[in-house]
């Protein structure tokens, strides 16, 4: 899913698994808009935010439990 301008990425509340308080700060942050799911590196806030929509995050979801 394309960034885009109507997407207000700035006013996203992060969330970070409690399962990533031991890995030396290696973490991925999850913030969720209405229609979307958008992770970040938790070292370079500021850095590239990858946008999935909520169909292909849930996909992507079930692939790694497997």
């Amino acid at each position: 899913m394309e960034v885009s301008d109507e997407m207000d990425l700035c006013n996203i509340s992060w969330r970070t698994s409690s399962h990533s308080t031991n890995n030396g700060g290696q973490c991925v942050e999850l913030g969720a808009l209405p229609n979307a799911v958008v992770a970040r590196d938790s070292k370079d806030p500021e850095g590239p935010k990858l946008v999935f929509d909520r169909r292909a995050f849930a996909e992507f979801l079930a692939q790694v439990k497997r």
